[in-house]
């Protein structure tokens, strides 16, 4: 019986932290556009990826050894 004691009071923080925090994205605007991202992901891709060569090339031009 001692344990809920604890417990209860750790679960209500989590509950007031958990609210807290879907109040502050719904205030930073995380929810105001959920179709766009989801159609995102139809859209073709005209630019063709770089080649592989050029990628390993640019990302090793600071002179640290890659591998």
């Amino acid at each position: 019986m001692n344990i809920l004691l604890m417990l209860i009071p750790i679960s209500l923080v989590l509950l007031a932290a958990a609210i807290g925090a879907f109040v502050w994205a719904v205030r930073r605007g995380q929810f105001d556009d959920l179709d766009t991202p989801a159609l995102d992901i139809l859209e073709g891709n005209d630019r063709p990826a770089p080649p592989r060569a050029a990628a390993r090339d640019a990302s090793s031009s600071d002179g640290t050894p890659q591998g």
